[in-house]
């Protein structure tokens, strides 16, 4: 048992002292490693390793989301405070932020079109967020015309997200042909399961429920591809539809 113990701990040193070696840290991580192997290791995956990991976002997210529970308005409540003190663009789009996440679209694109001005009425991401306060207010001509606005000043910006916004915004317009051309280009290239799943709604919706179907299942069968949650609940969705249709 203790060889065993032994000869894991050696794997779990030597691969952390590889790591260190192979991204450039500073030497002394691999002499704490090689000196305290244990404590050593510990240091350096809660010094180096889980800061930039993906399990350190999550959890950044769930305390987040917790501190929402417990205060759901105290975000809204410090950014407003924030623009009563110093309206600076940088502050009340932060505040619009807030608004398009409350449900408050009304208020959001009053602050994002206010932003939209001088020497920012091109930037980039005020329109990207802008057209998505439009569109998620049912304004979806505007969201159109701010997003043909991004694409003409900032052709790259975001670019599978814009055409997705696109191709959701053309959809509900009634242009389905110009919305399934955009949801073809993304089949492939969109990181994520968002983009086939809103594809495979709108084949469904126009009675091409093979082809629907046949991208519901790539989505379940590449489901253990991705451990995020966000993207999980995409999976959820394309197998209520597969089970919609087998019931």
């Amino acid at each position: 048992m203790a060889r065993v113990l032994f000869i894991l701990t050696a794997i779990i040193q030597f691969s952390f002292a590889f790591h260190a070696l192979k991204t450039g840290r500073d030497q002394k991580w691999i002499w704490i490693i090689i000196l305290a192997p244990v404590v050593g290791c510990l240091a350096y995956y809660f010094m180096e390793v889980f800061p930039h990991s993906r399990e350190e976002r999550t959890l950044r997210k769930r305390v987040h989301d917790i501190a929402k529970a417990l205060n759901p308005d105290g975000q809204l409540k410090r950014r407003t405070e924030e623009v009563s003190n110093n309206a600076s663009v940088d502050n009340r789009a932060a505040l619009a932020d807030e608004c398009l996440e409350k449900g408050m679209f009304d208020e959001a694109i009053r602050l994002y079109e206010g932003c939209l001005d001088g020497p920012y009425k091109d930037d980039a991401r005020l329109l990207f967020a802008c057209a998505r306060a439009y569109f998620y207010n049912g304004n979806h001509r505007q969201a159109e015309e701010i997003l043909a606005r991004l694409v003409k000043a900032h052709p790259k910006f975001r670019r599978d997200e814009a055409q997705l916004l696109e191709a959701r915004v053309l959809e509900a317009l009634g242009e389905n042909p110009r919305a399934t051309e955009l949801y073809e280009a993304l089949r492939e290239r969109y990181v994520g399961f968002e983009a086939k799943y809103r594809y495979g709604l709108l084949l469904k919706r126009l009675g091409r429920e093979a082809e629907a179907n046949e991208l519901f299942d790539l989505i379940i069968k590449n489901a253990r591809r991705s451990a995020l949650e966000s993207e999980q609940e995409w999976v959820k969705l394309a197998r209520k539809e597969r089970e919609s249709v087998a019931a």
